[in-house]
């Protein structure tokens, strides 16, 4: 270590004994300084961990005009660092790999090689795809806003956070992070097999003067994104524990509104109530193999009385469901027979 850099973290020792001498639980040292991947410009990033919010006196930000290097020291607390742990995103070295170079607090040492372990047993855990799609879905958000925005700067800034989103999902997929700080992201992502395309369709990203080029770009990553991360779910068999109740749901939600909406000709109502059943039918089959119900494929907006046809040939195939998982269709001729039936006075 450098004296400057020497200097730096002893300055922050120092000025905790005076000011918080209860709050700094250790420091490491992370970033290019710890990888050797520094140079003449680079500035020093630190695990500053603090233990109350006393400790935040630390933090400050400064420029060396000797050599025009610019410090930005700011504290972690346990809070921060337990949020890198859940694998939110893929810039977990300050968390993983930082060279301890200060204890104060044994304890807390401790605590921080458990939080490491527990963070490297997620990676490897199923429960990462789960932040894989929360990146993916994040990354959607992010394309949104540059579809509605119109602005080149704007829509770059967007571009970006889709860009950033993506490749965390991409590292996280494989259980791994970024060890390495911006200018090595393509050699980091070298270590997968993942189309050329996919990093050449960054690098055009950066390039772009045209908002048309860049949302094309940012669109045809995510596509690439959430193929390459998908995984094949093996559905489980329609049973009559999965699928009991949700035919008469489907009827009693929807059904009838459509109906009216063809009555009236109101092609919003319409809509409305077949996109609800379009839902269903797709949260179910997420789980249990049903089959492939594309109903707002077939939906007729020239013609709300042929939404009517649609959606009743759909229940009359879910009903052959039914049967198949030893489901009948809860029907009663009237009220009457619900009432001694529901109350436990008559048999059905």
């Amino acid at each position: 270590m450098n004296y400057r850099n020497e200097k730096i973290i002893n300055a922050v020792i120092e000025k905790a004994e005076k000011v918080c001498p209860d709050s700094l639980a250790l420091i490491g040292i992370y970033g290019s300084v710890a990888t050797g991947d520094d140079y003449e410009k680079s500035d020093l990033d630190l695990l500053i961990l603090i233990q109350d919010d006393n400790g935040w006196k630390l933090g400050t930000g400064f420029i060396l005009d000797d050599i025009k290097v610019g410090y930005d020291i700011y504290c972690t607390n346990w809070d921060g660092l337990k949020y890198d742990s859940a694998c939110h995103h893929a810039h977990l070295s300050k968390l993983l790999d930082s060279e301890i170079v200060y204890i104060k607090n044994q304890e807390a040492y401790e605590e921080l090689c458990r939080l490491r372990e527990q963070t490297k047993a997620f990676l490897c855990s199923e429960e990462r795809f789960d932040r894989v799609n929360e990146l993916i879905g994040k990354a959607k958000v992010s394309f949104a806003n540059a579809c509605l925005h119109e602005k080149i700067g704007q829509v770059r800034v967007d571009v970006c956070e889709t860009v950033l989103s993506l490749l965390d999902a991409i590292m996280l997929y494989h259980g791994t992070y970024f060890k390495r700080g911006v200018k090595r992201t393509f050699e980091e992502l070298a270590q997968f097999p993942l189309d050329g395309n996919f990093s050449e369709d960054i690098r055009k990203i950066s390039e772009s003067k045209d908002v048309t080029e860049l949302r094309s770009l940012a669109k045809s990553l995510i596509l690439y994104a959430e193929n390459y991360t998908s995984k094949v779910k093996e559905k489980a068999t329609p049973t009559k524990e999965q699928l009991s109740g949700s035919y008469e749901e489907m009827y009693s939600n929807w059904r009838n509104k459509v109906e009216e909406a063809a009555v009236n000709n109101d092609t919003y109502s319409s809509f409305v109530n077949m996109c609800c059943l379009q839902y269903m039918i797709s949260d179910i089959s997420a789980d249990v193999n049903i089959g492939t119900y594309d109903i707002m494929e077939a939906y007729n907006p020239d013609c709300p009385e042929d939404n009517v046809r649609i959606y009743d040939e759909f229940l009359a195939d879910y009903e052959k469901l039914y049967k198949e998982a030893g489901i009948a269709v809860n029907r009663f001729s009237d009220v009457d027979k619900f009432y001694g039936v529901y109350v436990g006075e008559d048999d059905l």
